[in-house]
């Protein structure tokens, strides 16, 4: 299933990307999910950076046929790796998120780039669910929650960034 989502910042694509290479965000967008545990790690890696967050959700919110796929606590893992900068202060990268005891998982492109009144963060991937005959309904029934997730995350930044300004 095609996910395609656009969070937009009031900030420059320098500034969005030392946001979201702060471990304190990293931990404020954690807690803003209502995630019941997590951990995060940023690394640099050349210009670019590595973002592994983890985290235990409730699946409250999933029909019972997925919950009786995953349980009623959702670890996902998020990897975000950045490559570097270019002149005009823009990046490509990719995003995955992969739910640990289900064949679920998001592999996405994301891009950071100067637009209108500051910056957008596109994401453009697919949601795979590698399960035969229930893939489809699966999918259909993940997607909103990846959905919130890139809104959730759009909410606290754009918060994070309006509070240092």
């Amino acid at each position: 299933m095609k996910i395609t989502e656009t969070i937009d910042y009031a900030a420059t694509p320098a500034a969005v990307f030392a946001m979201l290479t702060d471990p304190a965000f990293q931990e404020a967008k954690c807690i803003e999910a209502g995630s019941e545990r997590h951990e995060s790690a940023v690394s640099s890696v050349g210009d670019g950076a590595r973002i592994v967050t983890q985290r235990e959700l409730p699946a409250d919110d999933l029909p019972d046929f997925a919950r009786s796929i995953v349980g009623d606590r959702l670890a996902v893992t998020e990897t975000y790796e950045w490559g570097g900068g270019a002149a005009d202060d823009a990046r490509d990268g990719t995003l995955v998120v992969e739910v640990a005891g289900a064949p679920v998982a998001l592999r996405a492109k994301v891009r950071l780039a100067a637009a209108a009144g500051g910056t957008a963060m596109t994401i453009d991937g697919d949601l795979k669910a590698s399960i035969p005959l229930l893939g489809g309904r699966v999918e259909k029934a993940a997607a909103p929650a990846v959905v919130d997730a890139i809104r959730s995350e759009q909410r606290t930044g754009q918060r994070w960034l309006a509070e240092r300004a």
